[in-house]
């Protein structure tokens, strides 16, 4: 049975084309477009964002991230991070999606400020940053006064299961001045208990499943990245079926 979303958006996080046609297929409302989801995310190309824009018609908010690691950037870091803007936006984002932090672990509120006016008229979402900050509370106020229209969170925990308690004080506190949005670690098995407890209204997830790589000849005993516990041969991308089930549990009730 096909199941619609009401009155609740699922953003699913890609960093290839395939899984962007996968969440479309799945059911999904929204995605979050990536390089790197092994490291969190990263900035991807414009030749990324113009292809998934192509191959699907969801809105396609762009991940503005250097590199991975901490918050805290350097000026050419910075630097880079405005460049990215300006050519992503010109080359059909709809959104963007960044954060920064200064070193008592607060909001860098004036570079934050400064992208959020490079990126307008289009959306902003303070990511996961934010579960790195040292006053929640206080943070979530600089977030309101500066206009940005969506946090991402897991409630300043390792997943947004842990961090439920924590996101239904964020959702109260911030009184439809701005939208929270879980993510981190949601899955089928935790999907509604988080959505009955936070209260949100959208969710952020990546639904991804392992793929076998077509390679026939493979060489194991080279490993091109720094992690040896992966695999070139492993891929992850975001599953259809695991889209259309997390959109069931989502849409529970709603058919």
């Amino acid at each position: 049975m096909d199941y619609k979303l009401v009155g609740t958006t699922m953003e699913v996080c890609i960093d290839s084309v395939e899984s962007a046609v996968n969440a479309e297929m799945g059911g999904a409302n929204r995605l979050e477009l990536c390089a790197c989801l092994g490291e969190g995310g990263t900035t991807p190309t414009l030749g990324m964002l113009r292809i998934v824009k192509k191959s699907t018609k969801l809105p396609v908010f762009v991940m503005i991230r250097p590199r991975g690691g901490d918050f805290l950037y350097s000026n050419n870091e910075f630097r880079i991070m405005k460049e990215d803007i300006r050519i992503l936006k010109e080359g059909g984002s709809d959104g963007f999606v960044f954060g920064i932090l200064t070193p008592e672990g607060c909001i860098d509120a004036k570079r934050v400020e400064e992208l959020i006016s490079l990126s307008r008229p289009l959306p902003v979402t303070f990511h996961r940053a934010f579960d790195m900050i040292k006053e929640p509370s206080d943070c979530l106020e600089t977030l309101i006064q500066l206009g940005v229209d969506r946090l991402l969170t897991s409630g300043c925990e390792q997943n947004a299961f842990k961090g439920a308690p924590l996101i239904k004080s964020l959702v109260k506190q911030a009184n439809g001045q701005i939208s929270i949005m879980p993510g981190g670690g949601i899955t089928e098995d935790n999907l509604e208990q988080i959505l009955t407890e936070t209260g949100v209204n959208e969710f952020h997830c990546s639904a991804r499943v392992s793929v076998e790589s077509r390679m026939v000849y493979r060489n194991e005993q080279v490993c091109m990245g720094t992690s040896h516990g992966s695999s070139e041969f492993s891929l992850k991308t975001t599953g259809v079926d695991r889209v259309k089930r997390l959109v069931a549990i989502a849409s529970h009730g709603t058919r």
